[in-house]
């Protein structure tokens, strides 16, 4: 039976094949002063667990040295990919092209600034290889944390979870959560991707869910960034988190 909660699960999921190669996939935009350190932590941490792995960067536009970083990477980590989002600038956009470049039958997304968790990348690896369909990180269960994050911002991000839970009656408290993992099988079923910024990371998770797939919910930490500024920007972005909820709620319901 498919598990679409984080309940205890043990064993391989009918159906579900072994994984081989786990992809990394970075979006970056003017992320200059944090790629060297993001990108050799994952390498390390992925040789080191000797994990096969791609690590796949993709270049948003950027106007500050990311380019350069990059290519001083690509001579030092034979794993690592660089591709430039070929679109219009935005986080959804440049995952969306990503996806197009993924060599691995898993992948995780990862942001560039440090703030998410290196290890956790392991826990996510391993989970996956019991068979289910995605890994959701979740910084609000026991185990998880967040560090320098902003009042305001925390707020938001409880009532719009919350909100999230009630409609879609899931227990995820995190859905808006950027560091998740799937297996590319279960990305290649859900559709079209429509999102182009930061909503993505509700249509993901969403459309996995109400479509019925497997899932399991696992703590993990956020740090505010060091360097740089973030580019979720939360006036522009609103009406776009509401409109993609909207239109997947809309979506539960026909499929119910």
């Amino acid at each position: 039976m498919l598990i679409t909660g984080p309940e205890p699960y043990s064993g391989v999921l009918k159906g579900h094949a072994e994984l081989h190669t786990f992809s990394v996939l970075i979006p970056a935009k003017d992320e200059a002063a944090n790629l060297e350190a993001t990108v050799s932590k994952v390498s390390n941490l992925l040789r080191a667990r000797r994990i096969p792995h791609q690590i796949l960067v993709v270049n948003d536009h950027s106007i500050d040295e990311s380019a350069l970083v990059l290519k001083s990477l690509k001579k030092q980590i034979p794993e690592l990919t660089v591709v430039d989002n070929q679109d219009n600038t935005g986080f959804g956009r440049a995952i969306k092209h990503g996806l197009m470049h993924v060599t691995g039958d898993a992948v995780a997304i990862l942001m560039a600034d440090e703030s998410d968790r290196y290890e956790d990348l392991v826990v996510y690896w391993n989970e996956l290889q019991e068979g289910v369909d995605a890994v959701f990180g979740s910084r609000f269960i026991e185990g998880g944390e967040v560090i320098e994050y902003p009042y305001f911002k925390l707020v938001l991000n409880r009532l719009v979870n919350w909100g999230i839970r009630v409609l879609f009656s899931i227990d995820l408290n995190d859905t808006t959560n950027a560091f998740k993992a799937y297996r590319m099988s279960a990305i290649r079923s859900l559709g079209p991707i429509a999102s182009n910024n930061f909503n993505i990371t509700v249509e993901l998770p969403l459309k996995l869910v109400i479509n019925r797939m497997s899932w399991k919910v696992v703590p993990t930490v956020w740090t505010g960034r060091s360097f740089g500024k973030s580019k979720l920007k939360l006036k522009e972005m609103g009406s776009q988190y509401l409109l993609t909820i909207a239109y997947l709620w809309f979506n539960k319901l026909l499929i119910k």
